[in-house]
C-alpha cells in the first residue's frame, strides 16, 4: 500500500474519535508554512510574491508544536516556500516526531541531498520531493534548468540513506494523459518512490502566470484518459473516491475545514489556496470561519478547484461512511 497500514489505521481512528465526539470541524491533516521565502521562483506559484517583511518571517519550534498541540492533528505537512532554508527545519521535524505526529516535509530537492544529515529516517517522516515533469518540463515548471536532475539524485539518495520519500506533481493545461503516465510511470518504476501525489493546478492569485491552469473539464478529461486501466499500476497516495473525483466518475462539496493552513501570518482563512483573512488561533479559525461559503458554485474563485486540501476530506469521509468504500480503500484497487 502506498500508505503504511499503521498510518491509515492512526489518521482513521482519529476521525472516528471526532465523528463520535460530535465534532463539527477537526484536522485530516495540518499545513504548516514555516516560511515563505524560496531558493526558486516558479511561475505557478505566489509565495514568495508576498513583501520582503514577509518573505524575512520564520515559525519558531514553539509556534509550530504549539500550533499542532492546538488542533490536535495526527498528521502534518510542511511547506512553504523552501522548508530546507529553515534554520530550525530540522528540530521541527524531530520534535513533531518525537510527539508521533506523521509528517510530511514538502522540498524542491535543490538543497536535499546535502541535507539529508539534518535528518533521521522514521516512520513517523517522509519526504515530499516536487516534480511537475520530467527532464525540462520540470525545469520550465520551476523556472530554472538542471532542478530535475538535482532532484532525481536527491530522491535516489535519500532513498538510499532509508528515508520514506513521496512525490508530489501537479498537472497544468500543456499536458497531456501521456505526459501524466509518462511522470507517473518513471516514479513508480524507475525511481521507485513509496508513493505519489498528484493535483490539477490552481489559479493562485498572486501566481505570476495565470494562464496554464486547468478548468473542471479539462481535469476530468486529463485524468479520466490518463488514468484508464492504469491506476492500480501506480503507487498513487490518494482515497480511490478522490481519484474518482478527479476523473468526474464523483462529485463532492468543499471541505475546506479538513486541511487548515497555518503559516507566519496566523491560520489562514478558508484554506492554503485563498487569503480571506487569518486567525491568531485554530479555535478562532474553526468557529469564526463561514465554511459554507466556500467551494465550486459558492464563490467564484473556488469555480475550477479540485484541490485535495477541499475535496480529499470529502472524499475520505465519505469512504469512512460505506463498508464497501473502506473495503476498496484498504485493498488499495481504483
Amino acid at each position: 500500500m502506498p500508505v503504511p497500514l499503521r498510518q491509515n489505521l492512526r489518521i482513521g481512528t482519529h476521525l472516528l474519535r471526532q465523528r463520535l465526539k460530535g465534532a463539527k470541524y477537526y484536522p485530516f491533516i495540518v499545513e504548516i508554512e514555516p516560511l515563505f521565502a524560496c531558493n526558486l521562483s516558479c511561475p505557478g506559484c505566489g509565495k514568495i510574491q508576498h513583501p520582503t517583511e514577509i518573505l524575512r518571517k520564520r515559525l519558531s519550534v514553539e509556534d509550530v508544536i504549539g500550533a499542532v498541540e492546538e488542533s490536535g492533528t495526527p498528521m502534518v505537512s510542511i511547506a512553504g516556500g523552501e522548508p530546507l532554508l529553515h534554520p530550525d527545519i530540522e528540530q521541527i521535524v524531530s520534535e513533531l516526531v518525537a510527539r508521533k505526529v506523521y509528517v510530511y516535509l514538502c522540498t524542491n530537492a535543490v538543497l536535499l541531498e546535502r541535507g539529508l544529515e539534518r535528518f533521521t529516517p522514521s516512520r513517523f517522516f517522509s519526504f515530499v520531493v516536487h516534480l511537475d515533469g520530467l527532464g525540462e518540463r520540470h525545469d520550465a515548471a520551476v523556472d530554472r534548468p538542471g532542478v530535475f536532475d538535482t532532484a532525481v539524485r536527491a530522491i535516489r539518495a535519500a532513498k538510499a540513506k532509508g528515508f520514506r520519500v513521496t512525490t508530489n506533481s501537479t498537472f497544468f493545461n500543456t499536458d497531456s494523459p501521456k505526459t501524466v503516465r509518462d511522470v507517473l510511470d518513471f516514479l513508480n518504476d524507475d525511481l521507485g518512490v513509496d508513493a505519489m501525489m498528484i493535483s490539477p493546478a490552481y489559479a493562485y492569485e498572486k501566481a505570476p502566470d495565470q494562464e496554464h491552469f486547468l478548468g473542471v473539464e479539462q481535469t476530468r478529461s486529463l485524468f479520466r484518459e490518463a488514468f484508464a486501466g492504469r491506476r492500480r499500476k501506480w503507487r498513487l497516495n490518494h482515497s480511490p473516491l478522490f481519484l474518482d473525483f478527479l476523473e468526474g466518475k464523483r462529485d463532492f462539496a468543499c471541505t475546506a475545514w479538513g486541511i487548515p493552513s497555518y503559516s507566519v501570518l496566523g491560520w489562514q482563512r478558508p484554506c492554503y489556496l485563498m487569503a480571506d483573512g487569518y486567525a491568531s488561533s485554530y479555535k478562532e479559525l474553526v468557529e469564526t470561519t463561514d465554511w459554507s461559503k466556500y467551494g465550486r458554485g459558492k464563490d467564484p474563485r473556488c469555480a475550477n478547484c479540485m484541490a485535495h486540501c477541499g475535496y480529499e476530506p470529502t472524499a475520505v469521509m465519505a469512504t469512512m461512511g460505506s463498508l464497501r468504500e473502506s473495503v476498496r480503500a484498504m485493498l488499495n484497487t481504483h
